[in-house]
């Protein structure tokens, strides 16, 4: 309190209360690297005294977040963050990285993620893309936001009677502000620019993270997303052609989804025939191969589609998703008066198993609850940069729980990722998350009151998230490759949100979550792990990480010794070189790259049918080609996905060899893939 960090509200608290609750042996709970990351990132310092002095302990650091959510709590607002801290020390339930910074702190910026859209004019780029940006980086917020309604390259400006340089040169700037506004002092600003791939520009938008080139018209440290309408992937699969616009002469495509801008695009292709508009007709199949050359290349556009995520969006009625956030598992509406706003945790699913590995329906419950009502607190009690984000949160309420620890819950269901039975793990586990998320949510209406956008939103017309996957087959005109229906009697829910109503316009989003997966002890998000064997950074150097699941099963196999050790370490973690371990032990351990990227695509689209936002999903593959890649994304979109977000291939190595006994072969590195921002892999700006 003396260093002014603290809420001085926190001391209305009953504090011997909440102190006798908080539990010192959970400390014992942590792995060396989990409380290295808590130390190095989370807990709070004095720097007051010329040398950083950290002033909380791990529990107490718990209680502090707990109580900071909790502290605008009707009733028994002790109750409710011991509720709270109990899921953190339990490890079944983490908030994300900003609601860890700041919680019960004198600036309680909470949440992860804005949203934004830029129209054309230059007062909203500079407010909007520029001011409104800077000061939603300064508070760690990650960014994401659609230029696409930026006038392209030669289009006349009337003010001035010139010619537009389009919309490059304004995301140079925002590139530039990303840099120079760092998150809270703790990092470089985060964000995602996204364009629709009619825009006139949208090839020299893919350039910009190229190494080569005029470097004022690159952005190094800005990410980029390709924003692609269903008619898109159709021309490019019929091998048909495509058109480019400029955005000024075609105002409305960009509010358009589904059939609607199906046949407004034919109007302005035959306006553009007809010399009326600017118009570029290209093979869109010649589109897509460079999409496909400048992800392989570097990194970037990540490839988002717009028409899931806007048919199935459940605030349809109250506007459009122009874009996702910087992670692409958030597809909120954003306008002119309004940016969006998400507040992020994620739910444990390797501690939600009974001991046959079957997922605990009432302990999953319980944890949901308690982190639905936790999410839903950051929006009153959440400190807002901009106007546009306190308006849009306040009016709609969206929350995103998502979950982590799924390779290690496969691992005790000793299932691998890649088979069939995972495939129905997801689908399961996701229904149970869906379920008992959105039950917490309409039971906060009726106790709280639900969200002033609700009336037409398609909660209130009867439509829950699963039922929106044959609302996009049919806007479609094509299948939606996902098996339907769940095991779950979904009727007395249905039932009681048409009572109830919901508090929540959005409620499950799945993030990443590199760093707080580390702090928590499990894997991140739904990935597969990278490696059975890979170094793992953070402020205080390079840790070696062995697969404690492969290590539990090698002891109970009784081969587990220094040798072996050695030749798992020599291989890379890779077991299929590793002759000593049974088929039954390699085939429980394939790794990322060792897994047919169909099966990731498959498990997400599982899960995809039950959240009503999206997922922050990293596909890999080991050998990259233009064919193979192309495939990939192709059957992304067939199963319905929203989004998609990195590409990961093998790249050159960071695991020492040197320490194998009896080694002789040079040092040779392999070091897990970076996750959110390339130069960080502990990306804080979700989780």
């Amino acid at each position: 309190m003396a260093a002014g960090r603290i809420d001085p509200e926190l001391l209305g608290f009953d504090l011997d209360r909440m102190a006798a609750a908080i539990d010192p042996s959970a400390d014992l709970d942590f792995d060396f690297l989990g409380v290295q990351t808590m130390y190095d990132r989370y807990l709070m310092s004095d720097k007051t005294r010329g040398r950083t002095v950290r002033i909380e302990a791990p529990q107490v650091f718990w209680m502090r977040v707990a109580m900071g959510v909790c502290i605008a709590e009707p009733g028994d607002r002790e109750a409710r963050a011991i509720d709270l801290y109990t899921a953190y020390k339990e490890r079944r339930f983490c908030s994300s990285t900003p609601t860890l910074f700041n919680a019960g702190t004198t600036h309680p910026q909470l949440s992860s993620c804005y949203l934004y859209v830029i129209d054309d004019s230059l007062e909203s780029i500079v407010q909007r893309g520029i001011a409104d940006n800077a000061m939603c980086s300064k508070w760690a917020g990650g960014l994401g936001g659609s230029w696409t309604r930026v006038r392209g390259t030669g289009s006349h400006i009337h003010g001035t009677n010139g010619e537009s340089q389009g919309v490059v040169p304004f995301l140079k700037l925002h590139n530039d502000q990303l840099v120079a506004v760092n998150q809270g002092g703790k990092r470089a600003g985060s964000g995602c620019a996204y364009l629709e791939v009619w825009h006139n520009d949208i090839r020299e938008f893919l350039q910009l993270r190229r190494n080569t080139g005029d470097d004022r018209r690159r952005t190094h440290d800005m990410n980029t997303a390709v924003w692609i309408p269903d008619l898109f992937m159709k021309r490019m699969e019929a091998r048909a052609d495509w058109t480019l616009f400029r955005s000024s002469q075609v105002p409305d495509l960009h509010d358009l989804y589904g059939a609607a801008f199906d046949a407004r695009y034919a109007e302005y292709e035959e306006k553009a025939e007809a010399g009326e508009i600017y118009g570029e007709r290209i093979p869109a199949l010649d589109l897509w191969k460079q999409i496909l050359r400048m992800l392989f290349e570097t990194g970037h556009p990540w490839i988002t589609f717009k028409d899931p995520c806007n048919v199935r969006s459940p605030q349809d009625h109250a506007g459009v998703v122009h874009s996702s956030n910087l992670c692409t598992e958030i597809t909120l509406n954003t306008s002119a008066d309004e940016t969006a706003v998400c507040n992020l945790g994620s739910v444990l699913i390797d501690q939600h198993l009974d001991a046959a590995g079957n997922v605990d329906h009432a302990r999953l419950r319980a944890t949901v609850r308690v982190a639905v009502r936790a999410l839903d607190n950051v929006v009153d009690v959440n400190f807002y940069p901009t106007d546009a984000a306190e308006r849009a949160n306040s009016r709609h309420r969206p929350v995103g729980l998502g979950v982590m620890g799924l390779q290690y819950a496969l691992y005790r269901r000793g299932v691998a990722f890649d088979s069939p039975q995972a495939l129905e793990f997801n689908d399961q586990m996701m229904e149970a998350i869906a379920f008992y998320a959105y039950e917490a949510s309409s039971d906060l209406a009726a106790e709280r009151g639900v969200y002033s956008s609700y009336p037409g939103s398609k909660w209130d017309r009867g439509i829950l998230p699963q039922d929106t996957v044959d609302l996009l087959e049919a806007e479609r005109g094509e299948p939606v490759e996902v098996p339907r229906g769940g095991v779950m009697d979904w009727a007395p829910l249905r039932k009681k949100i048409a009572a109830q109503d919901m508090r929540n316009s959005n409620v499950l989003a799945i993030a990443p979550t590199a760093t707080i997966a580390n702090i928590m002890g499990t894997s991140p998000c739904i990935e597969p792990l990278y490696k059975n064997l890979f170094a793992k950074s953070n402020l205080s150097g390079d840790f070696t990480f062995l697969n404690p699941y492969l290590v539990r099963d090698l002891k109970a196999a009784g081969i587990w010794n220094a040798e072996l050790a050695d030749q798992i370490k020599y291989f890379d973690g890779d077991l299929r070189e590793v002759q000593a371990i049974p088929e039954a032990i390699r085939r429980k351990y394939p790794t990322a790259f060792d897994a047919d990227p169909a099966w990731l695509i498959d498990a997400a689209a599982r899960r995809g049918k039950w959240i009503d936002q999206s997922q922050s999903v990293n596909l890999f593959l080991g050998s990259p080609d233009m064919r193979s890649m192309s495939h990939m994304y192709r059957r992304a979109w067939r199963a319905g996905l929203k989004t998609t977000y990195y590409l990961r291939t093998l790249g050159a190595s960071t695991i020492e060899k040197a320490t194998v006994t009896g080694s002789t072969s040079a040092p040779v590195t392999e070091q897990a893939p970076q996750v959110c921002d390339m130069s960080d892999p502990d990306c804080e700006s979700c989780q």
